[in-house]
């Protein structure tokens, strides 16, 4: 099974193919032009499957299908536009998106890493200090006749285990670190994991703005490309699902436009849209500017999304720092004190 291609590739290729279009190209020699200069081995060779099935008569839909490495939610998206007209539009808005996802993944794995650095060295220090260090006093002590804090030497021996299971911990890491890189190359078990997690967090705080904002960008773009309502809250659901909770408030979404409601009427009651979005959003639709509407909503939902994870970063930066101070502080002070006062002793 072929692995579908990452985002920025396809933004890039949704813009290039764009902007060859609009020049007044046909399909077929936009790929060409695109294979011609392209030099990435994998990438040249993509770009030859879709110029060979084009030749054949095959439309750019049926071409991406073939090719096996592109997501079904873009050969949709542009199925529709080769049959409403607007395969230009369609493929600047999926260079758009794509390129959206890139961000938001960009942003998320940054914001993750940074902590996890800091955890690492907060955890690497208390640990030298636990197995290096504490020991040295203890000699220290020892040599003055007395003997460290209750603390100090409980942590002193837990030191040592960690020393005297140093091989033992090792394996279970290295069997912890095996176990999930199958887990993450073998898709099914990838898809089973991320599932379980979505079914109980995918609606939850941060969670569920990102797969509010993955609906909202996914149903504006179906709308922009030609798409009706109905449709379009179709593909939106099913590129933006993924938990239990998150696809019934789609299927009410649908539930209720079926029942008359309108789009804005039918977000707002499903949770999928603040009041004062589809506010904005009604006003669209009675002024006929729905798509502008859509487009500025879900604008203002990625920025949301963004400083919502930036605050959860801020919040946790300082907290790990505080957390390491006062760890490192206990631990010293459990033996500086004690030391101290035996120094004031003996002077």
């Amino acid at each position: 099974m072929q692995k579908t291609l990452n985002n920025t590739y396809l933004s890039m290729f949704c813009t290039e193919l764009a902007m060859l279009l609009d020049a007044g190209l046909t399909v077929s020699d936009s790929i060409q032009v695109l294979q011609d200069d392209n030099n990435n081995s994998e990438s040249r060779e993509v770009t030859t499957n879709l110029y060979n099935s084009l030749i054949l008569g095959n439309p750019l839909s049926a071409a991406l299908g073939e090719a096996g490495v592109f997501p079904k939610y873009m050969i949709h998206m542009i199925e529709v536009g080769e049959k409403t007209g607007r395969l230009v539009q369609t493929l600047h808005a999926l260079a758009e998106h794509y390129e959206r996802q890139t961000r938001l993944s960009i942003t998320i794995k940054n914001s993750v890493l940074y902590p996890a650095i800091l955890l690492v060295l907060m955890i690497a220090v208390v640990l030298i200090l636990i197995v290096q260090v504490l020991p040295i006093f203890n000699d220290i002590f020892a040599r003055l006749g007395a003997q460290m804090d209750p603390l100090a030497l409980s942590l002193m021996q837990f030191g040592g285990w960690l020393t005297n299971a140093a091989i033992g911990i090792a394996i279970v890491f290295a069997v912890i670190f095996a176990l999930l890189f199958i887990m993450w190359v073998i898709p099914a078990i990838r898809r089973g994991i991320s599932r379980f997690f979505a079914d109980r967090w995918g609606n939850r705080a941060i969670f569920g703005r990102i797969a509010s904002s993955r609906f909202i960008y996914a149903l504006t773009l179906a709308m922009a490309s030609g798409m009706d309502t109905a449709d379009s809250i179709d593909i939106a659901s099913r590129v933006s699902g993924g938990s239990r909770v998150v696809d019934e408030k789609h299927r009410k979404c649908a539930e209720l436009l079926e029942s008359g409601k309108t789009l804005s009427e039918a977000l707002n009651a499903a949770g999928i849209l603040s009041a004062q979005d589809a506010k904005m959003l009604s006003v669209g639709s009675v002024s006929g500017k729905a798509d502008t509407a859509m487009a500025e909503i879900a604008r203002r939902s990625d920025i949301n999304v963004r400083d919502s994870i930036d605050r959860i970063v801020a919040g946790v930066e300082p907290t790990l720092v505080i957390l390491s101070s006062v760890v490192v502080g206990i631990i010293l002070l459990s033996v500086m004190l004690p030391l101290m006062g035996i120094m004031t002793s003996i002077g």
